[in-house]
């Protein structure tokens, strides 16, 4: 298989991963949620900053990413 296909199957992959988070986030009750997670109300506007919960998900996201490297 060419190297193209490998990444279109990749890409394909994380597209339908990333809608079963979309999907199922709501029902995960940390997400959003935590104590450095800021919302702002401006007006009619909602402004939603969920810094600590980025961070949580980098560092897990990272965490993963480091034992498959260390397996390969």
């Amino acid at each position: 298989m060419s190297l193209l296909g490998k990444g279109l199957i990749l890409v394909g992959l994380l597209t339908v991963l990333l809608g079963v988070v979309f999907l199922f986030a709501e029902k995960i009750p940390i997400i959003g949620k935590l104590p450095g997670d800021f919302v702002f109300q401006v007006g009619g506007a909602k402004i939603f900053a969920p810094l600590a919960t980025c961070l949580l998900l980098s560092l897990i996201i990272s965490f993963i990413l480091s034992i498959v490297q260390s397996h390969r």
